[in-house]
């Protein structure tokens, strides 16, 4: 026969597993939570971003960088780059399918995930803009998480496996916040199993609606480095298909975008 304890102690234990903080989440609320933290860093299918990159080396500025991405639906995304000592180059990315066009170059050059992210000014990070799209996510646990400015956040930790060979990061673990599903922090792990990031993201009005205006990454293999990215315009943007054919690149300026 159960004593009034042990009743109390199992009625204790199931309102604690029944319970949102602590119950596991599925995977399709995962991939709904997942999609929902996508809109605050992009908010549109397609869309025109005017990103502007700092490099700090030991928290001094390095340097600066812009850069403006056409980015539109089933993982497509051009990178124009707009400073003038990049001046002329671009990178296309079609799905697992990645070119680098150099200003003299007569034909794009055919590049690999790894090769996006290599360089200052993390092009992989501000051309691939979805989770939803490329990760695959598990729900990890429920945690009080906090963002860059040290401020604490109810946070759902959820796991993302990359499920094309054409991501950025092989594993990321992203921490999301329970009440609006705005991202908080990210680590970046990549093929590897190394660490090579942490992303923070921070709050902001676009449009009068909260979104991520800001990205900051901490370079866990160089320490000392640290770049954060300022998205000055996100826009609804429907870019010609011409401009998605890395032989129109090539033959074509486009100076104009």
């Amino acid at each position: 026969m159960f004593s009034i304890k042990t009743l109390f102690t199992v009625l204790f234990v199931n309102v604690i597993l029944l319970s949102p903080s602590f119950a596991a989440m599925q995977d399709v609320e995962v991939s709904q939570l997942i999609e929902i933290a996508d809109k605050y860093r992009l908010g549109e299918e397609s869309a025109r971003v005017v990103s502007v990159v700092s490099l700090y080396k030991s928290e001094e500025l390095d340097k600066t960088r812009q850069y403006t991405v056409y980015s539109r639906p089933n993982r497509e995304s051009l990178v124009i780059f707009n400073s003038p000592v990049e001046a002329g180059q671009k990178m296309l990315m079609l799905q697992d399918n990645f070119w680098l066009q150099m200003p003299k170059s007569r034909r794009p050059i055919r590049i690999t995930p790894m090769q996006k992210l290599l360089g200052d000014a993390s092009i992989g990070d501000i051309s691939s803009l979805t989770w939803s799209e490329d990760y695959q996510g598990k729900w990890i646990a429920d945690e009080i998480v906090v963002d860059n400015n040290q401020l604490p956040y109810n946070a759902h930790q959820v796991e993302l496996t990359a499920k094309t060979n054409g991501a950025s990061y092989q594993r990321i673990n992203l921490w999301i916040e329970q009440e609006t599903g705005f991202p908080i922090k990210a680590d970046l792990y990549l093929r590897s199993g190394k660490l090579a990031k942490q992303a923070y993201f921070a709050r902001g009005v676009r449009d009068e609606k909260l979104a991520v205006i800001a990205m900051t990454l901490l370079d866990t293999i160089q320490p000392n480095n640290k770049t954060v990215v300022k998205y000055l315009s996100v826009t609804p943007w429907q870019l010609e298909d011409k401009f998605y054919n890395p032989s129109f690149l090539a033959r074509n300026n486009t100076t104009g975008l």
